[in-house]
């Protein structure tokens, strides 16, 4: 259960310590005193969205930290152990802060963790049920989730949604392939020619830069030959060419190293360059031999670039994309000779799916169907103590056309909350305080199927009061006898069953607004419950009120709050209360 939750520079709250008990605690005080900000933090610890307007006005981060007792949390430390991180065996601190520049971090038990990791073990610690949770109620898919949620059917919906999942996919890919195969089908001749076309040219990649280099030389032969010879010629040709010439440089070399042997070193850079001189004039005279007018084979050439240049300007720009081009018009082409055998085998998967879909919706309508009564008894037998004794409650459910990612059939509320009326949808019939009241009763028979330990409820007795707003009080204590309970209220009958009682109040320190918590006892309790009736707290008659409420709701404190995990544990067990 959650011992303590402290808060700091969230909102308008400084520093505030919430400190919690076994039992029903409710969270009392003056409308924006601060209730729902430590509601909201508390939302910001269990791994919800962190935003930076949390953060106090001229702070550099809020932060949140909440301490809980795990001693009969083997399924949170085994949790933790999975994902390891080190678990105490009784205490287990959570904490987030969230930065003014709008960045998050998260530690449990001293170790980081991400935000999802946050949320993960954060809701095996506790479960927020609000005003929002009514508003919900009134969608179908939130009242199929919640009969799912009573009859434990995650695994089942897990199975249909995978399945309708793999059904759904191999739909697509039939689609996918019946329009390419159409498309193919119907553009036959043309991929044919195409196929046709390119495959007898067989291009290779690169083959048009070799041709064009090919072509150059063939016709410019001539002028290529003319050319080396003269420069062959000019090197190594007669006394007047260059390495006659190098004879003067060679004699002037061997004297200067007689006289001065540092030049000695020249004399070799002058040999490699009358070799280099040599080879080249070899090279070109090799050059010139080799060139030779082909007519003929010029011919062959330039025709085949015709047959390139031809392909290029229709599948181009260059010759590998009219090589991509013609490996797509035959994989086209093996679609309008093969597709018929792979729609078959696709055709043959959907139908293995489908059959998969059918018996996993099956089973979940099975689980459903067996559970939609339990959870309609559960709760019209809860709707008298919730001020309607007239009240009945079924659930329906209703076969869809086609079974969906969530079954074969969507899930409808119907209630008559009054003498004489008609089972109809809850949207059709309930006000504000009946449906609150409607989800107050299935919070709590859910809550017994819950391993959740903390449950909170977030000013959910909205529209209530009188009689019935003492029964809810008597409602939730009851839950509190398996689980712990955090109210946020308003009504003096919820907090007057309290076992353990904290008002927010706000303040000013200089002229900064801020926020506190104080645990209420004895007649600091009197005069909250006094102020919540709508009286004058510093009036007797107000407070002699405030303390008969108490002694009614003491009374009843006094018959569970002796063990209250013992009744938990037997409620846990199927005992009944």
């Amino acid at each position: 259960m959650l011992i303590e939750l402290r808060l700091r520079n969230v909102a308008v709250i400084d520093a505030v310590t919430l400190p919690l008990a076994e039992g029903l605690n409710v969270l009392t005080g003056e409308t924006g005193a601060g209730k729902s900000l430590i509601v909201g933090a508390l939302g910001m610890l269990l791994g919800e969205r962190a935003a930076s307007d949390r953060v106090r006005a001229g702070s550099e981060k809020a932060t949140v930290e909440g301490v809980f007792d795990v001693k009969r949390g083997a399924g949170v430390r085994a949790a933790l152990d999975a994902r390891g991180i080190e678990a105490d065996d009784e205490l287990l601190v959570l904490k987030r802060e969230i930065g003014s520049n709008g960045r998050s971090r998260a530690w449990i038990n001293g170790s980081t963790v991400t935000a999802a990791v946050l949320a993960e073990i954060g809701a095996l610690l506790v479960s927020v049920h609000g005003q929002h949770d009514s508003r919900q109620l009134l969608e179908s898919e939130h009242q199929r989730e919640t009969l799912d949620a009573f009859v434990g059917a995650e695994v089942e919906r897990a199975r249909v949604l995978d399945a309708h999942g793999q059904r759904a996919a191999l739909w697509a890919r039939e689609r996918e392939l019946e329009t390419r195969r159409h498309d193919a089908e119907r553009r036959a001749d043309y991929l044919r020619f195409v196929v046709r076309e390119i495959e007898e040219a067989r291009p290779v990649a690169g083959e048009d830069d070799v041709l064009e280099a090919d072509i150059r030389r063939l016709s410019h032969a001539g002028e290529l030959r003319n050319l080396a010879v003269q420069a062959a010629t000019a090197i190594n040709g007669d006394d007047g060419a260059a390495l006659a010439r190098l004879g003067v440089v060679r004699r002037a070399l061997t004297a200067l190293g007689r006289i001065d042997p540092d030049t000695e070193r020249w004399q070799g850079t002058f040999d490699g360059a009358v070799y280099s001189l040599d080879e080249l004039s070899r090279e070109l005279e090799g050059y010139a031999e080799q060139i030779d007018a082909d007519p003929a084979r010029l011919r062959k050439l330039e025709s085949r670039r015709d047959v390139l240049l031809g392909l290029t300007r229709k599948y181009g720009p260059t010759l590998v994309d009219v090589i991509a081009m013609g490996e797509q018009a035959r994989s086209e082409l093996d679609l309008v000779d093969g597709g018929a055998l792979d729609l078959r085998a696709i055709r043959d998967a959907r139908a293995g799916a489908e059959g998969a879909l059918n018996e996993a919706a099956a089973t979940l309508t099975h689980r459903r169907a067996s559970g939609a009564k339990q959870l309609a008894a559960s709760v019209a037998a809860l709707l008298p103590e919730l001020g309607m004794p007239d009240g009945r409650f079924d659930v329906v459910l209703n076969a869809l056309d086609v079974i969906g990612e969530g079954g074969a059939e969507s899930v409808q509320f119907l209630a008559a909350l009054n003498a004489g009326s008609e089972l109809r949808p809850l949207a059709r019939i309930a006000s504000g305080g009946e449906l609150a009241r409607v989800m107050l009763a299935l919070s709590t028979v859910l809550a017994r199927l819950q391993q959740v330990p903390t449950l909170v409820f977030d000013e959910v007795d909205a529209g209530i009061g009188g009689a019935v707003a003492w029964e809810v009080g008597a409602l939730m204590r009851r839950v509190a006898g398996h689980h712990q309970v955090l109210a946020i209220s308003h009504l003096a009958q919820i907090a007057a069953r309290a076992h353990h009682h904290v008002v927010v109040r706000k303040g000013a320190v200089g002229t900064v607004t801020t926020a506190d918590t104080t645990v209420l006892l004895d007649e600091a309790r009197v005069v909250e419950i006094a102020r919540m009736l709508g009286g004058d707290p510093d009036r007797e008659v107000s407070r002699a009120h405030a303390r008969e409420l108490l002694e009614r709701g003491r009374v009843d404190v006094q018959t569970d709050v002796a063990a209250p995990s013992k009744r938990g544990t037997a409620q846990r067990r199927g005992k009944p209360e």
